[in-house]
C-alpha cells in the first residue's frame, strides 16, 4: 500500500491504493481517500507515519489505540479493517470498594505470614473506612476520579474531624493516614488497577521535631511512683523495661527467667528478641504478684485491678493517664516511659548500641530520638570545646603565642 497526505479544502486526507504498490489500471474500488480530520500539515505528516507503522506491524501494534483517539471514526474503522485489528472493549473501571476489599484480603494474608501485626492491620482499616466515608460524601466511586486534589481535600476533612475528638494530639494522625493511603494506592499500581499514585506524603510519621521523644523528668517519675497505688506493677514494668504498651500488656509469666533475673520477649511490633535484666524494685514486685496469684506460665502478668482480667492496651493507656492526673503529671501515656528508659540508660553511660538492643530498635533511632535529651552528652561536648585545644590553638593562636624572634623593627 502506497500512502500520501494531500490537502483537500481546509483539511488533509490520506490517499493511496490497496496492495503492495500502486498498479496501473487499478479500479476505483482499490483507491483510499480518507479524511485525517486536521488542517495542520505537520500533524497530518506525523499521523501518516503512525498509520504506516501500525499497518506494517499489523493488528498487534500498540499504535492502534492511539490512532483510535486521533482519527475520525470512519477513517479509523477503514484502516483497522485493512489490518484486521479488533478494538478491545473498555476494561471495567475499578472502584475504591474494589481496592479496599482487595487490600484488606492482602493484609489478612500478611498477618497470617507474620509480615504484619494485627494492630497495624486495624490501623490501616481505620484509614480505609475514613477515606471511604469521605468519597461517599463527595459521590466519588471510581479510582480514576481520585485525583491529588481530592486526596488533599480528604486530609483537610480528616483533620477537621479528628481535632474535634478528645486526645486528638492536634490531628497528627493525619500524617499517618497519608502514609497509609500512599501504601494502599501503591498496592493498586502493583495490581494494575491504577497508573499514578495520587497521594502526596506529609513526611514520615514521628519525624516531626515537635512530636519526638518526651521523657519524664526525675521529679515527675518520683511523683508517679508515689501515686501509683494499684497500678504499681504496671508502672514498674513500664519504668524499668522500656517495653511498648503492647508488649507490657502481652507479657506472660513464662517470659520471665527467675534464675537469670531477665525478661526474654519477642516484641510485637518489630518482632525482635529483647533480653532485659530485671531491676531490683521490679523483681520484688513481680515476686510478690507471683506469690499472691500462683499463675500458670501462659497467663498474662498484668491484670486490670477493676475486673481482675488481663489488661488491654487501651486500658493501660487510660490507667496511666489517670495515674498522671493523680500525680499532677500531664500526658503520662505509656510511651513516655520508654523514652525515659532510653534517656536514663544513655545518661548512665550506656552506648546507643546497648540501648538499641534493649529496646529492640535501631541505633539510628536511638541517636535520633533519645540522644538529644542526654545532658551528659552536651556537657561532655562543652568540656571538649572549652579544653583549650582545637583548630584555633594549633593554627592561628599557636602562631601568635610563638616568641617573636628575628622580627624587623
Amino acid at each position: 500500500m502506497t500512502l500520501r497526505v494531500k490537502k483537500r479544502g481546509v483539511t488533509y486526507r490520506l490517499e493511496g491504493r490497496l496492495g503492495e504498490r500502486a498498479q496501473r489500471g487499478a479500479g476505483e474500488r482499490d483507491r483510499i481517500r480518507l479524511s485525517l480530520g486536521t488542517g495542520n500539515g505537520d500533524a497530518a505528516q506525523i499521523c501518516l507515519g503512525k498509520i504506516e507503522r501500525a499497518l506494517a506491524e499489523g493488528p498487534t501494534s500498540l499504535l492502534w489505540k492511539e490512532l483510535g483517539n486521533l482519527l475520525p471514526p470512519e477513517t479509523f474503522a477503514k484502516l483497522a479493517g485493512i489490518a484486521k485489528y479488533q478494538p478491545k472493549p473498555d476494561a471495567t473501571r475499578h472502584t475504591w470498594q474494589d481496592l479496599s476489599a482487595k487490600f484488606k484480603a492482602y493484609m489478612v494474608q500478611r498477618v497470617a505470614l507474620d509480615k504484619m501485626r494485627d494492630s497495624t492491620r486495624s490501623r490501616y482499616e481505620q484509614t480505609c473506612k475514613a477515606f471511604g466515608d469521605f468519597l461517599r460524601s463527595r459521590a466519588i466511586l471510581t479510582l480514576d476520579d481520585i485525583s491529588r486534589a481530592i486526596v488533599e481535600d480528604f486530609k483537610a476533612w480528616q483533620l477537621a474531624r479528628v481535632t474535634k475528638k478528645k486526645f486528638s494530639r492536634g490531628g497528627r494522625g493525619v500524617i499517618l493516614d497519608a502514609a497509609i493511603l500512599h501504601r494502599i494506592f501503591g498496592y493498586a499500581i502493583e495490581c494494575e488497577m491504577l497508573v499514578k499514585n495520587p497521594v502526596r506524603l506529609e513526611g514520615r510519621p514521628g519525624d516531626s521535631a515537635d512530636c519526638g521523644a518526651q521523657p519524664f523528668k526525675s521529679a515527675e517519675l518520683a511523683k508517679l511512683r508515689d501515686a501509683a497505688g494499684r497500678d504499681l506493677l504496671a508502672f514498674l514494668l513500664l519504668r524499668w523495661t522500656g517495653l511498648r504498651g503492647s508488649d507490657v500488656v502481652g507479657l506472660r509469666w513464662e517470659e520471665i527467667d527467675w534464675e537469670t533475673r531477665e525478661i526474654n520477649r519477642l516484641t510485637q511490633k518489630r518482632r525482635k528478641r529483647v533480653v532485659l535484666p530485671i531491676h531490683q524494685e521490679l523483681l520484688f514486685a513481680l515476686e510478690a504478684e507471683r506469690d499472691q496469684r500462683n499463675p500458670q506460665p501462659e497467663e498474662r502478668v498484668l491484670l486490670n485491678p477493676e475486673t481482675n482480667r488481663p489488661l488491654t492496651r487501651p486500658h493501660l493507656y487510660r490507667r496511666m493517664l489517670t495515674l498522671g492526673r493523680r500525680a499532677g503529671v500531664l500526658d503520662a501515656h505509656p510511651h513516655r516511659f520508654r523514652d525515659s528508659f532510653a534517656v536514663d540508660l544513655l545518661s548512665r553511660g550506656a552506648s546507643p548500641y546497648d540501648v538499641a538492643k534493649l529496646l529492640g530498635d535501631t541505633v539510628e533511632t536511638v541517636e535520633k530520638h533519645y540522644a538529644p535529651f542526654v545532658r551528659e552528652l552536651r556537657e561532655r561536648a562543652r568540656r571538649i570545646m572549652e579544653s583549650g585545644e582545637g583548630l584555633e590553638i594549633t593554627g592561628t593562636q599557636q602562631a601568635q603565642l610563638k616568641p617573636q624572634t628575628g622580627r624587623i623593627q
